[in-house]
């Protein structure tokens, strides 16, 4: 059995991250001491700068050449399959909507972007293979298997900076390009007057900037509208021409995959999270081979902003829980269900491919164990970020830490009958 000093490690772990979750809490439900704006800035804050500092600290500081190429191999087959599977059932969904989307009158996008499988494939990937391996898990599989699982911890959350993250913001992203480029599709269309119209502002605008040239097609629906008009023939005939399009025609406007898939790629290939981890690895290639150690003062800056990720995003998860009707936003119904996945089928699926290629003993056991921790905090400040599922994200936070401590122990139990 484990120890009770082993246990209490892990409350005493816990604790904080729920100290700074309360105080979000408490600040937004009753002390009213920040706004939705203020809020979505801290979790912007974390995402774009704590975090990417916190992922060049966790990659550069792991030894490349020394990984455990079983546990690497069992948890990215692990983290394949689950994204395998679930892309495959959002083709299926997606053909599926396709062949009867017209049979009641509707267009099949008019349900529009909430109703897209990816958001599913996103977010189950995310609460069924992302665990809190750091925070949660060296504490608890220390006092389980020993101070050999805090280096194989390391390893496995590196790779999961290095891949897996990068494929979780690909996917928002890739949501956020096919969104964006479909909701301007019916200006481009409808009115094309030059770029330098509307104010001198480009209609191929960046996809950050839809809510703008929404506002703006808006404004001039309005004035083609309104007895009391601008004047001037361009502006009043393109204002007409947007007016006139039908919601049937703005639907029909799909943009090429193409063209949503080089605009996701290139908007991952400009946020910190990529450079941060690819620069990480290239240092650790570097220092690990050569032997060179990073300067103090460039180590210590990075320590003061990489220390507050994970305070500040179970902060930013407590004020989000704030701002809902109730305790627990996404329901108790998809609350269950993403246990379920969390610390039911993803530890399964980890100990089945870990006995597919050969892994035994020890390492099998902290293999399923760091499986079944609870979903990572990073994983909820993605989600508020991109503004896909953070109900769900924010429950899957709270609740798996209760929910981890008796779950992991009883896989320690069966894994060592």
């Amino acid at each position: 059995m484990i120890p009770g000093s082993a246990v209490y490690h892990v409350v005493e772990a816990m604790a904080p991250l729920y100290t700074a979750a309360v105080l979000g809490y408490a600040s937004v439900r009753w002390l009213k001491a920040f706004s939705d704006e203020q809020c979505a800035g801290i979790n912007h804050f974390v995402a774009l700068y704590a975090v990417p500092v916190l992922i060049f600290h966790m990659v550069s500081t792991n030894d490349p050449y020394h990984m455990n190429e079983r546990l690497i191999a069992a948890d990215t087959l692990q983290k394949a399959i689950i994204l395998l599977a679930l892309t495959a059932w959002a083709f299926w969904a997606h053909f599926r909507r396709r062949r009867t989307g017209g049979g009641d009158g509707k267009p099949a996008a008019a349900a529009g972007s909430a109703a897209s499988p990816i958001k599913w494939v996103v977010t189950n990937f995310s609460v069924a293979s992302l665990p809190n391996t750091i925070i949660m898990g060296v504490p608890l599989l220390d006092g389980m298997y020993g101070s050999v699982s805090g280096g194989l911890m390391k390893q496995i959350v590196v790779m999961q900076f290095c891949i897996w993250y990068n494929v979780v913001i690909f996917l928002y992203e890739f949501m956020a390009a096919r969104d964006s480029t479909t909701k301007i599709s019916p200006v481009v269309s409808a009115a094309p007057a030059p770029a330098a119209e509307n104010g001198g502002r480009s209609i191929h605008a960046d996809e950050n900037q839809v809510v703008v040239v929404n506002i703006e097609i808006t404004e001039m629906a309005a004035a083609a509208a309104s007895p009391t008009a601008s004047t001037d023939s361009s502006e009043s005939a393109e204002a007409a021409a947007v007016a006139a399009v039908p919601p049937a025609a703005a639907v029909q406007q799909v943009p090429p995959v193409k063209v949503v898939l080089w605009m996701a790629v290139k908007k991952l290939l400009q946020i910190p999270n990529t450079y941060a981890s690819f620069l990480g690895l290239i240092w650790s290639l570097m220092a690990f081979k050569i032997g060179f150690s990073m300067p103090k003062i460039v180590g210590d800056s990075l320590f003061i902003i990489y220390t507050t990720a994970v305070g500040l995003s179970m902060f930013a998860s407590g004020t989000f829980i704030a701002r809902q009707s109730r305790f627990v936003p996404c329901g108790y119904t998809i609350a269950s269900l993403s246990m379920v996945l969390k610390f039911l089928i993803g530890p399964v699926l980890m100990l089945l491919v870990s006995l597919a290629i050969g892994m035994h003993g020890t390492l099998l056991h902290i293999a399923v164990v760091q499986a079944a921790l609870p979903l990572a905090v990073t994983s909820f400040v993605y989600a508020e970020e991109y503004k896909v599922h953070a109900d769900i994200m924010s429950t899957g936070v709270i609740l798996g830490i209760f929910i981890s401590l008796p779950v992991t122990i009883v896989y320690y139990i069966l894994l060592g009958l």
